[in-house]
């Protein structure tokens, strides 16, 4: 499915110069741990995966297990007159009915605070008892002995619904308000404005307009939404099971909701099967299971999503459009940028994240990598009787790339330049670093000219011409190229995370690095896995930071009663954050293990290391002793601890990167249309990235190559589609099309490593490769064929009719 080119060497990593210069005084013949960092070692969570050892949510049971369906809304918009479940209580094997009418759910509405001027604050019940606002929210729970006996108790709940018109689309009038507080259905809404931009627009040489409208769809992950709940009546403790992103902020929220202490709640987050965002959202049904297992009081309830309920009320995201213009110089360079952002929201503020997520992405990073002094952009978040936006891999970023660069692309068709070229002319460049971007967010890369020319050579673009022109001659299937180039904003710190204005920053993540007293070091850490292989890249970055070997080192993720803190996976942030705080924990503890032995040998302590677990000092050939030496003093003789040492080995330490790290990428890729049916035939495809340094470049490629499969999902077959009356015509993966390997090409992975600023020089690579799909299709086309895509997905019939 994908080669790797090979990566150019990183630049050092902050700190790198000053330790080798304290490695100077030593003698250079002295032994030295081979980083594991860079590594494409074994990954620790293959054996249990690969084996079917791996334990899911679903996997789960637990003494007394009770099942729970739920009851959803067949209406996109309607009044609910009355709900009779008394048959349903009656049917053998239920156990209970809950409505969202009853006292418990009505006090627990969720709530998404923004402190945006603009910001209307909507309530979500857990369960509907007023009004159901899309089709697909929850009314009512079954709890029975199986999932059989609560789907048949479902179908005996009565209710009475009064139909209200529906509004399915964000720029359309609504006929009858989502919330009766947003009386236009607008949420949210803001505007970026720097530099004078009808002036320059005014005088601009060349002026490209769009109207773009993009395309909703899912994130789609292996495995469904699930949960467990078991409430402990003797000391009102939850214990909750979830495929969830953010145990943390989950536990933090679930604990406000049902007005318990937090430290009587736990979450935890066993093996997830994918995420991409989706699982970045506390659900109502997730907050329905916690009260119902209070109200079960010691039996635990469960329940697993079915694919058509994720597709109809799991979160939605990418339904954008874009009114976008831009004025350009007679040489091509990029004089202003003025847009009207329109983000469909549907009906709920999603919790926590707000209606701001995909409308304040748009905004913030419609620019990208290109330099602009002239900006102004309007962007709203729309609520509309559809399944609630939230975020989902790349959030906004690839409507807002295909958006920039079909505004680059009809430039240059005009001015007659290639589009290669228009791009040299205005990406930002190393010397612009740091640049200050028009939305204010401070960019801190500037490699994305070597991406670019990475890209272009590897797919040979001179050849590539030559093809093309030697088509044209011979009236063969025309084919094109496209380019997308883009900056993607990873691992937020908490100036960066401020856009909008939660009550709380995503800025930091804790970890807790513990050398056990037979010398293996245990790794507690607040990040959490859905596939990505955090278990083996955290361990890569605590054997380098504490100086042992790979196998010596244990990660345990996803339990809030182990680790102390991590905000969770999203915006690509775990390897900067979570990365940095294990980094940190592992450099304090081992310099505690190095102060310890220094005072048990009486020698200077800046003349030991550690390495592959052996404690050594310089000039001496054998090691002092072994790290399990050390830890056993330190645990197991106290009497031979010197004065003002503490028994154990143990570090916790936060690490907050207080902005951020930009990465740069660029994507091209050449295609081939058939010009009587509008099929698209990839025959080439190449994304250069700059993940700073890398940890595992095999994992890295996959995460690369996993995010360009989902954003070509996205740009070729992915729509969720509602009809006028609100229903979902694309519920089943018959109607709702996504890519198998077939339809995936090949891909060529390349790297340039640039170190950022923070402890391991790392930049976030989850997201990157979603971004560039739409616009390099899309200019693909246009090169070939001429025509300009105004919306997406892209399919045969689509292209056809342009064609025509």
């Amino acid at each position: 499915m994908r080669k790797s080119t090979t990566p150019k060497s990183a630049d050092p990593a902050p700190g790198a110069a000053e330790a080798a210069a304290s490695t100077d005084a030593f003698d250079a013949t002295e032994p030295a741990q081979r980083p594991v960092m860079g590594q494409r070692v074994e990954r620790k969570e293959d054996l249990r995966l690969l084996t079917g050892h791996g334990r899911y949510v679903s996997d789960l049971q637990l003494p007394r297990m009770r099942h729970v369906a739920f009851l959803r809304s067949p209406y996109g918009h309607a009044g609910i007159d009355g709900i009779d479940a008394s048959r349903a209580r009656r049917l053998p094997g239920v156990h209970a009915v809950f409505t969202g009418d009853m006292p418990a759910f009505k006090a627990c509405p969720l709530r998404a605070r923004s402190a945006l001027p603009s910001y209307v604050e909507t309530e979500q019940p857990v369960m509907a008892w007023e009004k159901v606002r899309f089709a697909g929210e929850t009314l009512a729970a079954v709890v029975a002995e199986d999932r059989y006996r609560a789907e048949d108790g479902i179908e005996r709940i009565d209710v009475r619904y009064a139909p209200l018109p529906a509004t399915v689309t964000a720029w359309s009038e609504p006929e009858v308000p989502v919330h009766d507080a947003a009386p236009d259905n607008v949420l949210l809404q803001r505007t970026f404005d720097t530099g004078d931009v009808p002036q320059q627009i005014e005088a601009a040489h060349l002026v490209v307009e769009r109207e773009l409208i993009t395309n909703r769809h899912a994130g789609n992950p292996m495995e469904c939404r699930a949960g467990v709940a078991l409430w402990d009546a003797a000391d009102d403790k939850l214990t909750f099971w979830s495929g969830t992103q953010i145990p943390h902020l989950a536990r933090n929220m679930i604990a406000e909701l049902l007005g318990l202490p937090e430290g009587n709640v736990r979450v935890i987050a066993p093996d997830v099967g994918g995420g991409f965002g989706t699982k970045a959202v506390l659900y109502p049904e997730d907050v329905a299971l916690c009260l119902i297992a209070r109200e079960m009081r010691g039996f635990p309830v469960k329940w697993v999503e079915d694919r058509t309920e994720h597709l109809l009320a799991a979160t939605h995201a990418r339904e954008h459009r874009y009114l976008v213009k831009a004025g350009f110089a007679a040489d091509g360079r990029l004089l202003a940028l003025q847009a009207d952002v329109t983000c469909n929201v549907g009906a709920y503020s999603v919790y926590p994240w707000t209606a701001g997520i995909e409308p304040l992405m748009a905004g913030g990073l419609l620019s990208g990598p290109y330099r602009v002094q002239h900006y102004l952009c309007t962007v709203r978040g729309v609520t509309t009787n559809t399944s609630p936006s939230g975020p989902y891999r790349g959030v906004a970023r690839p409507a807002s790339v295909f958006a920039m660069e079909s505004l680059l692309d009809g430039a240059a068709r005009e001015l007659g330049i290639s589009p290669l070229e228009i791009r040299r002319l205005n990406l930002i460049q190393p010397a612009d670093i740091p640049y200050r971007m028009p939305s204010r967010l401070v960019d801190d890369s500037g490699y994305y000219g070597e991406c670019l020319e990475k890209a272009i050579e590897a797919i040979d673009y001179d050849a590539f011409r030559a093809e093309q022109e030697h088509r044209r001659q011979t009236c063969g299937n025309p084919i094109g190229l496209g380019l997308a180039c883009y900056n993607e904003l990873t691992g937020l710190g908490r100036a960066a995370a401020a856009g909008p204005r939660m009550p709380f920053r995503t800025g930091h993540d804790a970890c807790t690095v513990r050398i056990n007293p037979d010398g293996r070091v245990t790794v507690l850490s607040g990040v959490t896995a859905q596939g990505q292989g955090l278990e083996t890249t955290m361990a890569q970055v605590v054997a380098d930071a504490v100086g042992v070997s790979y196998d010596a080192v244990e990660v345990r993720l996803g339990d809030t009663n182990e680790s102390l803190w991590g905000f969770g996976a999203f915006s690509s942030r775990q390897a900067v954050i979570g990365g940095g705080a294990a980094h940190r924990s592992g450099t304090a503890v081992r310099d505690k293990a190095l102060l310890l032995a220094a005072k048990l040998f009486e020698v200077p302590q800046e003349e030991l290391w550690l390495a592959d677990g052996q404690i050594r000092r310089a000039g001496k050939p054998e090691p002092l002793a072994s790290l399990a030496e050390i830890a056993r003093v330190a645990y197991l003789e106290s009497n031979r601890l010197p004065d003002g040492i503490e028994p154990g080995l143990e570090a916790t330490r936060f690490y907050d990167p207080i902005r951020g790290a930009f990465a740069a990428g660029a994507q091209a890729a050449t295609l081939e249309i058939d010009r009587a049916t509008g099929e698209l035939r990839i025959l080439q495809w190449v994304c250069v990235e700059d993940a700073g340094r890398v940890i595992n470049p095999m994992i890295v490629d996959g995460q690369i190559a996993g995010s360009i499969a989902q954003g070509l999902g996205g740009t070729l077959y992915e729509h969720l589609i509602y009809d006028d009356a609100g229903n979902l015509s694309t519920g089943t993966l018959m109607d709702y099309l996504m890519p198998t390997t077939v339809e995936i090409p090949e891909l060529t992975i390349g790297h340039v490593s640039h170190a950022a600023d923070n402890p391991i020089g790392v930049r976030g690579v989850g997201e990157g490769g979603t971004l560039g799909p739409n616009a390099c299709v899309a200019g693909a086309i246009s090169d070939a064929l001429g025509i300009t895509i105004t919306q997406l997905p892209i399919t045969p019939g689509r292209v056809w009719e342009a064609l025509r």
